[in-house]
């Protein structure tokens, strides 16, 4: 096996926890379709793909259906507003998070952040949190729609990068990050402290599961001298 020199990371629910700032902008967008969201709405289950995939469920659980592809462009657009004015700062870093990436940076692995959410808010988050210096390159979706799934927007960074599959690993919260990462052909490692349960993650083939956020950079030592 290669040497591991590439660490690909998810953001919500891998590195923050995002839930509160992604549950206001939620609500926000359900109200802007006509709904009436109760302010304890829980979202968790819905992060992790594409926005629309997420506001097309939320708005099949509140009633709409079937819900047509312009009610979720109308959704997705009064999410992005409130999410770029209010929500992308409502979150916070799971404990023991910066410590494990600047442990990853300093022994000279590089840091990819590969996130469905949009590029410019990831960037945003990151640099609020004082993180962005530690990633060699900061990759989310853009507005075309091209890089919205895992596959794609982990394939088009192994392109860009220059990374070889075989020298990398991608590390998330979701089946969707598993399932990316094997599309690729790159080792994956699931995290426990996120939003997916470990069910989730060994039904999606996850090569190895983490437990916290302090483990990390331990688990990822340990692949790197495979």
């Amino acid at each position: 096996m290669s040497k591991l020199h590439a660490v690909l990371l998810d953001l919500d629910g891998t590195l923050i926890d995002s839930r509160p700032g992604i549950a206001g902008s939620a609500r926000a967008a359900l109200r802007s379709l006509g709904h009436a969201p109760d302010d304890t709405l829980d979202v968790t289950v819905f992060i992790g793909p594409p926005l629309q995939d997420m506001l097309r469920a939320l708005l099949q659980a509140h009633g709409d259906d079937p819900v047509g592809d312009d009610q979720v462009d109308a959704a997705v657009l009064a999410y992005r507003q409130h999410y770029g004015d209010i929500g992308l700062f409502d979150c916070a870093l799971y404990p023991g998070i910066r410590e494990s990436l600047q442990e990853m940076h300093g022994a000279g692995l590089q840091l990819y952040l590969a996130t469905s959410k949009r590029e410019v808010f990831a960037r945003r988050i990151l640099e609020h949190l004082g993180l962005a210096s530690l990633f060699a390159a900061i990759h989310g979706s853009v507005p075309s729609g091209a890089l919205d799934h895992k596959p794609e927007l982990l394939a088009h960074i192994l392109s860009m990068r220059n990374i070889s599959a075989r020298d990398g690993v991608m590390i998330g919260d979701r089946r969707h990050d598993i399932a990316g990462a094997h599309a690729v052909g790159l080792r994956s490692l699931g995290v426990l402290w996120g939003y997916g349960s470990r069910d989730e993650l060994e039904a999606a083939g996850a090569d190895r599961l983490v437990e916290s956020p302090l483990d990390l950079a331990r688990m990822i030592a340990s692949m790197v001298t495979r």
